[in-house]
């Protein structure tokens, strides 16, 4: 006879109650704090290009799947089309992911000073907080990722396997977003096998259950519309991937994991991991955590990519953690100054709160180019006003063509980064261009007249990619514009 999944070891009843109050308050201060911060500095490059695909929605992208485009243009519509309104998404993303990370907490038992210590490490961390001040693809995969372990860890502890039906329902949905949600299904895949073959009972049985396949089926049904879009346009996740890895990534990926939340809530984590290992009923997640996380470090990823995986160690680590600081005074200040006291740069770093010129030496790359593009569209439309009727802006990056997109809508502009590279070449009568950020040696090839109208200058004097690129101003395309584009194309 077939094993069935074991009957609940930990039961709803049983489990402690969740801290509303605590909980529900660091998660809405999170949330109107970025909310009041969100106008500063500015749109990120992301975000812009986000913003300027969504005006179009799609199944897919080149390099990227169509929710987070599809996020921008429904909070733009429900919020304006103001900065402000574009980051409310982000804002309420940070403060899900609070309450799903406490609510993972007291699913391992973890009563409220638990739940208030996985909350307060998740409101003060410093990737959560970038993604929660700007909208980026991980904003929303944060929540994807934590809501996905939630409901594994109730199929596994609860013994219910209808809660595989709902991871399935948040892995398939997560495709939409990104497809890094692979390396969790992945890990928990292994992990699964790896402590079934080591004739774990719980883990067995889940093989045999009708609902983890059903699960699994559904995630799948629900991710079919990717897949076959990747398959109709001949794979390109997989040439963004080849683009994205980088043995720079390799090297910095260990000090990224640490600096993820902070160094304080990293030692958490591994704690949490330690504890979830030599658990019978836990032990698959484990395994799980670490295959992601090292799936990510040989893939030549950034450590945010698997962000989701440190998550739930850390939150699970606060059970553990404050069973140990329970009994005594010294022990509770020294976690609560650890945790709080190594977020304060992160907290600093990560939202809008240097001053202009540190952001030079911000390791926040978000926020160095978060500045100046109001300016930048100005020295760019004041170069294209003074040319013939017809003439075209052609960018090098998704950014600045985002960025003319939201402040100079007028201006027809194009752009071979990415997806914009594959939305068209501009049409056959643009015969003036002006070009931003191009090499002038690479465009007098294409063009017959090519003059400098300067280099680009946003004022802020913050050293990010668009300080002092070259403007330049050229006429007289060599070939048609169909047989040159692809020359203009390229992918990062």
């Amino acid at each position: 006879m077939l094993l069935q999944t074991p009957r609940l070891q930990i039961t709803a009843p049983s489990l402690p109650a969740f801290a509303w109050r605590t909980v529900g308050s660091i998660a809405g201060v999170v949330v109107v704090t970025l909310l009041m911060l969100s106008p500063w500095y500015g749109y990120h490059r992301d975000e812009l290009y986000f913003r300027m695909l969504g005006q179009s929605p799609a199944w897919g992208y080149f390099d990227q799947p169509p929710l987070t485009p599809l996020l921008a243009r429904l909070s733009t519509e429900l919020f304006g089309d103001t900065i402000v309104g574009l980051r409310v998404v982000p804002a309420l993303c940070a403060g899900l992911l609070i309450l799903i990370g406490a609510a993972i907490t007291r699913e391992l038992g973890g009563r409220t000073g638990a739940q208030t210590l996985a909350a307060a490490g998740l409101g003060t961390g410093m990737f959560p907080l970038v993604a929660g001040h700007t909208l980026l693809t991980q904003s929303a995969d944060f929540v994807f990722w934590t809501a996905c372990i939630l409901f594994v860890l109730r199929a596994l502890l609860r013994g219910d396997g209808r809660w595989w039906m709902a991871a399935g329902a948040i892995a398939g949905a997560a495709t939409f977003n990104k497809h890094l949600i692979v390396l969790l299904i992945t890990g928990l895949a292994t992990g699964l096998l790896i402590t079934a073959g080591l004739a774990v009972k719980g883990p067995r049985a889940v093989f045999s259950d009708r609902w983890f396949w059903s699960g699994a089926f559904l995630a799948a049904v629900i991710a079919s519309p990717n897949l076959l879009y990747q398959a109709a346009n001949g794979w390109p996740q997989l040439t963004m991937a080849a683009t994205l890895s980088e043995p720079l990534n390799r090297i910095m990926f260990v000090p990224m994991l640490v600096a993820l939340l902070s160094m304080g809530a990293f030692v958490i984590a591994v704690v949490g991991w330690l504890w979830l290992r030599r658990r019978q009923e836990t032990r698959p997640l484990a395994i799980a955590t670490l295959v992601t996380i090292l799936l990510g470090l040989v893939s030549g990823g950034r450590a945010d990519y698997v962000a989701g995986s440190l998550i739930f160690a850390f939150v699970a680590g606060c059970v553990p953690t404050t069973a140990w600081m329970e009994s005594r005074v010294a022990r509770r200040r020294v976690v609560w100054w650890g945790l709080l006291g190594t977020s304060v740069i992160g907290i600093v770093v990560a939202l809008p709160l240097l001053p202009l010129p540190a952001l030079s030496f911000s390791p926040n790359e978000v926020s160095r180019e978060s500045v100046g593009w109001p300016r930048f569209v100005a020295q760019v439309a004041g170069v294209h006003r003074a040319l013939p009727s017809g003439t075209i802006v052609l960018t090098s990056n998704y950014g600045e063509a985002g960025a003319l997109d939201r402040f100079a809508p007028d201006i027809p502009v194009y752009s071979g980064h990415n997806e914009l590279g594959y939305q068209g070449p501009p049409p056959e009568t643009a015969q003036t261009v002006v070009a931003v950020g191009l090499r002038p040696e690479r465009l007098r090839l294409r063009f017959a007249r090519c003059e400098s109208a300067g280099v680009i200058d946003h004022g802020t004097g913050v050293a990010n990619e668009e300080q002092g690129l070259p403007i330049t101003v050229c006429s007289g395309p060599r070939s048609p514009w169909t047989t040159a584009w692809p020359g203009f194309r390229h992918a990062s």
